[in-house]
């Protein structure tokens, strides 16, 4: 029951406000927000737009900004990205970790996701193997980052949408942890 610990990150997806995460008005980690968009197969594109918009297939998910905090569409809380690559999440609820290229969820140190420099995404499964997950344009050098942490958001969404269906699989293609 891992999705357990993920309950406070729901709350937020679910329009619960819950206090924002701690040192949210001082911001977090630099971002550089590029002109970027992830082709993911067969679900719908994601884009990020130099506002910091955050669209999947047209509609606003979520709003990040130069000193990596994000909210949602409503424009509440969801999470601040610090420089050591801690996210907290509303009620001071560690999200994982972000580091350039790669991710890690809640209650693990070994990357689920990485963002390749050339764009593609690849997640990582428990006994190792990789799976495709798409692949981003426009994420080259400091953007790679932003890139990162926007493909690790949406994991943990997936991941949570899944985990409330009863569907204990994982995120994106075939990742669980």
């Amino acid at each position: 029951m891992r999705w357990l610990s993920l309950i406070p990150f729901a709350a937020v997806l679910l329009g619960c406000t819950p206090s924002e995460p701690p040192r949210w008005a001082e911001g977090g980690a630099r971002l550089v927000l590029p002109t970027a968009t992830w082709q993911r197969g067969d679900d719908d594109p994601i884009e990020i737009r130099p506002n910091g918009h955050i669209l999947e297939d047209g509609d606003l998910l979520y709003v990040v900004d130069r000193v990596g905090r994000v909210v949602d569409d409503d424009f509440e809380p969801v999470a601040l990205l610090f420089p050591d690559g801690r996210i907290a999440g509303p009620d001071d609820f560690l999200l994982g970790h972000v580091g350039v290229s790669n991710a890690a969820p809640p209650g693990r140190t070994e990357a689920w996701l990485s963002v390749l420099p050339d764009g593609n995404v690849v997640y990582f499964e428990e006994d190792g193997e990789r799976n495709s997950g798409g692949r981003w344009t426009g994420c080259q050098g400091a953007a790679l980052r932003t890139c990162t942490l926007v493909t690790h958001l949406i994991a943990l969404r997936e991941y949570l949408r899944r985990a409330n269906t009863g569907v204990s699989v994982g995120v994106g293609i075939g990742v669980g942890f």
